[in-house]
């Protein structure tokens, strides 16, 4: 499938995607946003890919949303984007492969909320994250109010959204929105490094962990504890843990038949 703004690419088990709109720093429109979600919900079908890596062409990952095109919407409209992103950004959230967030650079207002979609997100140390709507009298749209309090907490989350700031890359890791900073140099590969220690692991069991973590993380604890139980037992079911438990007890690799 052809795209205009999203580039998409497929190294061995791992595929990418690349925001492509660098002349205005990666800003997404709906066309964009739309395009992100078909090259996600492909490469999710796509038995050959157990990891997907999402960056950015040039020196942003998304800057955030194309305000020219923000400043013609009325209420109508700015609901639907609004529903569209989070549409996209959930089925990111909720697919079942791995998604590794590679920031290059500015990652605010949208492109904070992408990132913030992935599982795991490992930023370069040029990398800017933000949430500035309120810079031009607007919230965030596409769930960075609701992600941003899940990941850093409800007050670090006000103090970021209500003041606009960005924030470091150093500062992003201390507080929990990334999992690791790393030189601009290696950022791609040290992501490719992360998607192979996934890849090297049952497919199955990180699927499922996927699933188990994000059903039980807005649940209560006895609830979440029971969605585990199940995930848990189901997999005693699979060859995949029967080769697993018995590679180890062989002192071999296990052979996965991915």
């Amino acid at each position: 499938m052809p795209f205009q703004y999203v580039i998409v690419e497929k190294d061995g088990r791992v595929g990418y995607v690349k925001i492509n709109r660098p002349d205005v720093y990666n800003a997404v429109n709906v066309e964009a946003i739309i395009e992100l979600e078909q090259a996600m919900q492909a490469f999710d079908g796509d038995k050959d890919i157990l990891v997907v890596i999402i960056t950015g062409e040039g020196k942003a990952f998304v800057s955030g949303s194309d305000i020219s095109r923000l400043a013609e919407m009325n209420s109508n409209q700015a609901r639907e984007y609004s529903q569209i992103g989070q549409r996209a950004l959930s089925f990111i959230e909720n697919m079942e492969k791995p998604v590794i967030a590679a920031v290059n650079g500015f990652a605010l207002g949208s492109g904070c909320e992408l990132a913030m979609a992935c599982d795991i997100r490992i930023a370069s140390e040029r990398a800017k994250f933000g949430q500035p709507e309120v810079k031009l009298g607007l919230i965030p749209g596409h769930a960075g109010t609701q992600r941003l309090a899940r990941l850093v907490g409800a007050a670090k989350a006000k103090e970021l959204i209500f003041t606009g700031e960005m924030i470091d890359a150093p500062e992003a890791l201390r507080i929990g929105l990334v999992n690791k900073v790393v030189a601009p140099d290696v950022l791609l590969d040290e992501a490719k490094i992360m998607a192979q220690k996934i890849i090297d692991v049952g497919p199955t069991a990180v699927q499922s962990a996927k699933t188990v973590i994000n059903r039980g993380i807005d649940t209560n604890l006895g609830t979440a504890n029971a969605i585990e139980t199940e995930a848990f037992s189901i997999l005693f079911s699979t060859e995949e843990a029967k080769e697993g438990m018995k590679a180890f007890l062989e002192k071999r690799k296990p052979n996965w038949g991915k």
